[in-house]
């Protein structure tokens, strides 16, 4: 309250930086007029917790007081923040990356954010996983590399080093990607026409060996130059022809691996860990060009797949319900053809945006209002469950539709696989809800009164 607007900003910065791993930092801001010769300043508490959740650091406690003194229209705010620590030294070392590490371009930050990505949204697609290492395929860093880059380089051509040199990764093959969706860069997305296919997969192959060559290797535990991050290419001749993204034709670009306490701190913390990266990526891009606009920044950071989409299910259940057996609401058993029906996201799409058709159940309007956006209890899913697993059952039938359907499955929920049974999808499911539960305190929906 005693510095001006942009003082307050780099102040919190100097503070948060001299925090240690499980660190309080508690902050009070004086409101209302002087009462003799000191001046203050006005504080937007908004903006505070902002630029605390954008330097990594998590509010605890909150008040707002009247003056203890009785003085007229003076009162107090507390803001209380805290630098996570999980015991294991992941976070003080994630953070340090983000904000304390040397930079001589995005890259690191490019790692950091596509291996928090990975850990949050596609726990399924790890090959093996050990007390010190866990196992990717290469090729899926890969992809969600191609996922970050394409619209800062493609569609806003946005400096992500200093000076006027090229990139690694972006190649002819890279820039031909401008003809393809960033919808269907993902994990299990086919691609049938072949020179389409083969400059996919070889955009991602010069993606993951960019990736090896430059942030793997630069980035270093604090205070040594031992990679935290290792990773090994195979030789892949790629030919022109059909391909589809699954976990198999990933690892045929090879694997990396990650300190499974740093994966673990990555998938539990991904929300909070993101708006540091991006906070910390735009800022970068400034310092390349003084002239960017911050919120043109912003737009080309959002990750890519944020839409959602559930137009190929409704498709799907306009077709079921041609059929006079019924189709019951899994959250009510009512039958769909009496009711106006919906498509639900069975975790909702506003905590964790996922369009997997396991993720897309029929449900009437009127309870998928009433769901609106919080997360099935437990007892709600199990009392689901033989209505859920119906309507995977047809999903599983559809010989069109049914290798998307367990490759999205495989690679999104922990523990399952391609030939796992509905039965075990389940219960993959269950393990999934529980995950988003304890990793983002989501609100849970308790059904509909009876």
């Amino acid at each position: 309250m005693h510095l001006d607007h942009d003082e307050q900003q780099r102040a919190l910065r100097v503070l948060s930086s001299l925090l240690a791993p499980g660190g309080i930092l508690v902050i009070t801001c004086r409101e209302g007029p002087s009462c003799d010769e000191r001046q203050f300043q006005a504080v937007n508490l908004s903006a505070l917790e902002h630029w605390a959740q954008n330097l990594a650091l998590l509010p605890i406690q909150t008040s707002h007081n009247d003056d203890q003194l009785g003085r007229d229209r003076i009162a107090w705010h507390l803001r209380v923040f805290k630098l996570p620590d999980d015991g294991s030294g992941a976070l003080p070392t994630l953070r340090h990356i983000i904000v304390n590490d040397d930079k001589a371009s995005s890259y690191k930050l490019g790692l950091l954010r596509t291996l928090t990505r990975l850990a949050d949204s596609a726990p399924g697609i790890v090959i093996s996983r050990t007390e010190e290492w866990v196992t990717v395929p290469l090729g899926a860093v890969g992809i969600f590399w191609l996922k970050l880059y394409r619209p800062l380089v493609i569609d806003h051509q946005l400096r992500q080093a200093p000076g006027n040199r090229g990139y690694g990764f972006a190649k002819d093959d890279f820039y031909r990607l401008k003809l393809v969706s960033p919808h269907d860069l993902r994990i299990g997305s086919p691609f049938y026409d072949p020179r389409v296919a083969a400059t996919v997969m070889r955009a991602i192959r010069d993606a993951c060996l960019t990736i090896l060559k430059m942030p793997t290797h630069f980035t270093t535990w604090p205070g040594s130059q031992r990679p935290i991050f290792d990773g090994n290419s195979q030789s892949l001749r790629i030919r022109e022809q059909a391909i589809r993204l699954d976990s198999d034709t990933l690892a045929s670009f090879g694997t990396y691996s990650i300190p499974t306490q740093l994966w673990d701190s990555m998938s539990r913390y991904a929300c909070w860990l993101e708006p540091a990266i991006v906070h910390e990526w735009v800022q970068l891009m400034q310092r390349y060009d003084a002239n960017y606009d911050i919120g043109k920044l912003h737009q080309a950071l959002q990750w890519q797949e944020s839409r959602r989409d559930t137009q190929q299910v409704r498709l799907l259940m306009n077709q079921r319900l041609k059929d006079p057996t019924p189709l019951p609401c899994v959250w009510s058993q009512n039958d769909l053809h009496h009711w106006a029906y919906a498509v639900d996201h069975c975790f909702p799409w506003s905590r964790w945006n996922n369009n997997d058709l396991w993720n897309l159940l029929p449900t009437t309007e009127k309870v998928n209002q009433a769901k609106s956006d919080r997360l099935p209890s437990a007892s709600v899913m199990q009392n689901a469950r033989q209505d859920i697993l119906q309507w995977w059952r047809y999903l599983d039938d559809d010989r069109s539709i049914r290798q998307q359907f367990r490759d999205e499955a495989a690679v999104a929920l922990p523990l399952a696989n391609s030939k796992a049974s509905l039965d075990m999808l389940f219960d993959s499911v269950l393990l999934q809800r529980q995950r988003l539960k304890a990793n983002q305190q989501l609100a849970e929906w308790m059904g509909i009164a009876q």
